[in-house]
């Protein structure tokens, strides 16, 4: 693990099961935590108030799709920049993008913070590219997460499809998702054909590889201006 020199203050904006673990790790990636927002000191946005936030360099905010849009606009107008994992407000994206533009800070969104997955999704384009030709093979997207995720199929299936149309893929996807359990996330990828079957999986085993992807990105954005996209600038971590 790297060590970083400069300490910088966080808040977290939601205190479920994510908010924790990143909690927990901040500390490993330089950051003191001087805020914890939850339902109780939270439950009407009352604790987004210039003194809560006074001194905090970066909010990380995984809360809800009810709430995440509303979180960011007001994180944004105390001038604090954002990192969020909230997922299934996509609808809604443009407030987080006007917000900003407007107030001047800088907004990471992804819907998937596992550095794993990115690459994994540069191995899909690059396999979708090679199929472009191969007429004889059909293809699907598969994912399953657990039964409290609300969006179904997962912006990341959505994502992974996205990159093989943009690489050419115009053949049908058959695109599919399941709901279960407390399972952490399964992506699968596949090409068949009448003689063989070509499967790429990619699978999470716990959400520390999602916190510590949100810590690293709320370390590259922390003095940046405009709206990122995690997939955008996951490469540029440190």
């Amino acid at each position: 693990m790297q060590r970083y020199l400069t300490e910088m203050k966080i808040a977290i904006i939601g205190y479920g099961k994510m908010g924790k673990l990143i909690d927990h790790l901040a500390p490993e990636y330089g950051f003191d935590v001087g805020l914890r927002l939850n339902r109780e000191n939270n439950g009407n946005g009352q604790g987004f108030t210039k003194k809560n936030f006074e001194g905090v360099n970066v909010a990380i905010e995984f809360s809800t799709a009810l709430v995440a849009a509303e979180n960011i606009e007001r994180a944004a107008r105390l001038g604090v920049s954002i990192v969020s994992g909230t997922t299934g407000w996509f609808a809604e994206i443009e407030r987080a993008r006007r917000a900003a533009e407007e107030t001047g800070v800088g907004i990471v969104w992804g819907s998937n913070y596992s550095v794993g997955i990115q690459i994994f999704g540069q191995i899909v384009a690059q396999a979708a590219r090679l199929m472009v030709t191969q007429a004889e093979y059909g293809s699907w997207a598969w994912e399953i997460h657990h039964a409290g995720k609300k969006d179904a199929p997962s912006g990341t299936l959505l994502a992974l499809v996205e990159k093989m149309e943009k690489a050419n893929y115009t053949r049908r996807i058959d695109v599919n998702s399941n709901r279960a359990g407390e399972h952490p996330g399964t992506h699968e990828i596949g090409f068949d054909s009448g003689s063989d079957t070509i499967t790429l999986r990619h699978v999470t085993r716990n959400r520390e590889c999602y916190a510590r992807g949100a810590l690293r990105a709320a370390r590259w954005v922390a003095g940046k201006k405009g709206f990122f996209d995690f997939r955008d600038i996951f490469d540029q971590l440190e």
